[in-house]
């Protein structure tokens, strides 16, 4: 049965919702606890649409060759180790907080806006003083760890459907 579901559309339909569900999550934290997300937050946000999407491309063509297979595969698992790298970024910055200079730097919004585009993404992923407050954790981990899991759980996911279906 479990193989049957891994080679339908309904294993990539599966993936689409974990990650688009992990953003709404994210978005009820932040309301229910009102917690202003850092820019890192935000960048791991996108990264997990565009997960969200990749799996969701990859439901619509419902690959059967297995170069198309490996192909969303790849992607796939690359934008999660991304998305790792943004969340061990942020949990590097939440650790060294008392090494660092923290200052509360401009908004996401305002980056943006603002800056060139290049200047933006080195501000990003430098972090602010917002990057490493720690505002709400969940079985003792922080947001960027529960992150890292889940970016790590997702690209594990993806070589389980490439493998399946290979």
């Amino acid at each position: 049965m479990l193989n049957k579901i891994l080679n339908s559309r309904t294993a990539y339909l599966l993936g689409f919702f974990a990650s688009f569900g992990l953003v709404a999550l994210a978005l009820v934290i932040q309301t229910q606890y009102n917690l202003e997300p850092c820019p890192l937050c935000i960048s791991q946000r996108i990264v997990l649409m565009v997960l969200g999407l990749l799996f969701l491309m990859a439901a619509i063509h419902n690959p059967q060759k297995s170069a198309w297979v490996k192909f969303y595969a790849l992607l796939q698992i690359l934008t999660a180790f991304g998305g790792a790298g943004v969340a061990i970024r942020h949990w590097y910055l939440q650790v060294h907080k008392d090494e660092m200079l923290v200052d509360c730097g401009v908004g996401f919004d305002y980056m943006f806006d603002n800056f060139p585009l290049k200047k933006a993404l080195m501000l990003v992923f430098r972090g602010t003083g917002d990057c490493a407050a720690i505002d709400w954790t969940f079985l003792g981990l922080s947001i960027p760890q529960l992150a890292l899991i889940a970016f790590l759980s997702i690209a594990a996911y993806a070589v389980l459907l490439a493998k399946e279906r290979i």
